[in-house]
């Protein structure tokens, strides 16, 4: 048993592995007629901060008939372990392997989880390209931000959901059951199967599909191999938010998550139209959940939790029409109780008026907001919405309001950038800091997030070139050592991964082999900076004679894109007229 092995080992955080938290799913496995097993490709930690998974987790195991359990990554030391002892790794729920499921679903939100994709499948014995799979294997999916260009992984996956899950994937599942049978008997063949999955809107299935290339490696077409199903892949989304599932049986783990609190989204999609943001495009279009249903939610999580932290989320959570009296709703049902209610990087004019005191009045926490780039120029090329007079009108009722710093976010490589471009974030921190003043007489403390801009799928940027590592490092150097404010700090997301994330997230299905190839000589975790493995990338892309840099440069506006098959709900032609 998983016990023994964690009582007679030297295993790190523990917990991460026993499961039985606060209203865990107790459906029995042997009775369902659908067993579905939700991975996520990082730690417990972090996937149990992701509000997805808590979703499709409550959503089917409340359908009749399903069992839905959780796999995480494991750590090098209990996959070591597990190992040692001649095990696979359980599911958190029953200590089922995960290749006794009927539906193996994976949450990509980050490419750079992509290995641990191949070491999960691997360690539980599940071959890793769809196409070597029979009928006895599970059915292998994929959804999430990622799915937005599922190329790059096509070969490991059955199918990919394309989109929003609340209404597809119970359709997936019913249809899943209602062929379960057939398929166990060996009467219908597992290609079959998967042809009446893609039947379901938003469901594409690679094997179905063979794209052809021009002599310089473009892509000719993308042509179906059976009659009826369709060129594009159309998005799935929710129409109505107050109509749709959300947990209120919240799972509470025994140890620190990412996210130790009550997740709470309020919103979804966002009204701006920053050029640069694939979220806004995955959550396209917009739309808001209820003041009433918020309230009603809060109550009823904080009951069954006991959390001491409530998040509004969302992309633009500011945006919300009434958000200061939500947020003063809120603050009255839990200011006596100790409860936290917390919003994510908010627009500056927001903060004029009593939201900022009514935040401060429960816990006076740091601010964060997203200027982008720190010039009228450079947000303008992003179409950043961002109002300095407001802002700085924002800080100081803030700073009076007891605040004691702020987070900034930027980002270099953008186009038309200048050396200028980079003294003005140094100069734009320097007069956040220095706001402080007016009202204490003491600076505030600046911290200053910068990442390089990834001219990612869907968005008007995705023609863009992408910088390479050497000039974004450059970058980088230049603005440390033109520091000399100690109270503002500077930190940096490192180049080489950036680098990665834009050749994965702008790739096609000729990379499968390169993701396959760094997994062997043993990448795992590259989303984490001490376990990045950037040279053993670079060795994978070289022995499959691919050159990453193909992927990083400007996109033809004529040219098939490897993602065109994928229908957003946005035009290609909408696009094009956003792009610089």
């Amino acid at each position: 048993m998983i016990d023994d092995l964690l009582l007679n080992s030297n295993i790190q955080r523990p917990a991460r592995y026993i499961g039985k938290e606060w209203n865990v799913s107790s459906k029995s496995f042997d009775d369902a007629r659908v067993r579905f097993a939700l991975c996520f490709p990082d730690l417990y930690e972090v996937g149990m901060s992701n509000l997805g998974i808590r979703i499709i987790y409550g959503l089917l195991n409340g359908m009749e008939g399903v069992a839905c359990e959780r796999f995480f990554s494991l750590a090098a030391d209990m996959e070591s372990a597990l190992a040692s002892a001649g095990k696979k790794p359980p599911s958190l729920e029953s200590g089922r392997s995960l290749a006794e499921f009927d539906i193996v679903g994976f949450s990509l939100g980050y490419e750079l989880c992509y290995t641990n994709v191949l070491a999960m499948l691997e360690c539980a014995g599940i071959p890793l390209h769809s196409a070597e799979r029979a009928s006895c294997h599970p059915l292998v999916i994929a959804g999430g931000p990622c799915a937005l260009n599922p190329e790059p992984m096509h070969a490991f996956f059955d199918a990919f959901l394309i989109g929003e899950a609340e209404e597809a994937l119970p359709e997936i599942v019913a249809a899943y059951a209602s062929l379960k049978q057939e398929l166990s008997a060996g009467r219908l063949s597992r290609q079959d199967a998967l042809e009446r999955l893609a039947a379901i809107e938003g469901v594409y299935v690679p094997s179905l599909y063979e794209p052809q290339y021009l002599p310089g490696g473009k892509i000719a077409r993308l042509s179906a191999l059976r009659p009826n199903l369709p060129e594009r892949i159309k998005k799935r989304t929710v129409s109505n938010l107050d109509e749709s599932f959300f947990p209120q049986d919240w799972l509470v783990p025994y140890l620190q998550t990412v996210h130790d609190r009550i997740t709470l989204e309020i919103a979804r999609g966002c009204p701006n139209r920053c050029r640069f943001c694939q979220a806004r495009q995955h959550y396209y279009p917009l739309r808001q959940r209820s003041p009433q249903s918020v309230l009603r939610l809060a109550e009823e999580l904080y009951k069954r939790t006991g959390y001491e932290e409530i998040a509004l989320a969302g992309l633009s959570v500011s945006d919300y029409p009434c958000i200061e009296e939500l947020m003063s709703s809120l603050v009255g049902m839990f200011r006596r109780r100790g409860v936290g209610v917390s919003l994510p990087s908010i627009k500056p004019k927001d903060l004029v008026g009593g939201l900022s005191k009514q935040i401060a009045s429960i816990r006076k926490t740091g601010l964060t907001f997203a200027p982008e780039a720190a010039t009228p120029a450079l947000r303008s090329v992003l179409d950043k919405d961002f109002n300095l007079e407001e802002f700085f009108g924002a800080l100081q009722q803030a700073f009076r309001s007891g605040y004691q710093r702020v987070k900034l976010y930027f980002m270099i490589n953008l186009p038309g950038e200048q050396k200028e471009d980079l003294d003005a974030i140094l100069d734009f921190a320097a007069s956040v800091s220095n706001a402080r003043r007016k009202v204490s007489g003491g600076p505030a403390e600046v911290n200053v997030s910068i990442n390089a801009l990834i001219p990612k799928a869907h968005t008007p940027f995705q023609w863009l070139a992408m910088q390479g590592i050497e000039e974004t490092e450059e970058k980088q150097l230049y603005l440390k050592r033109k520091l000399k404010n100690k109270r503002i700090k500077l930190n940096f997301h490192d180049a080489r991964m950036s680098f990665m994330e834009g050749v994965l997230c702008r790739g096609d299905r000729r990379l499968s082999k390169v993701i396959e190839a760094a997994f062997k000589k043993g990448c795992r975790f590259d989303a984490w900076q001490d376990q990045f493995r950037f040279d053993l990338w670079m060795e994978a892309f070289s022995e499959c004679g691919t050159d990453p840099q193909v992927y990083l440069g400007a996109k033809d506006k004529q040219e098939i894109l490897p993602w065109g098959h994928v229908d957003i709900g946005i035009s290609r032609e909408a696009l094009l007229q956003e792009s610089p």
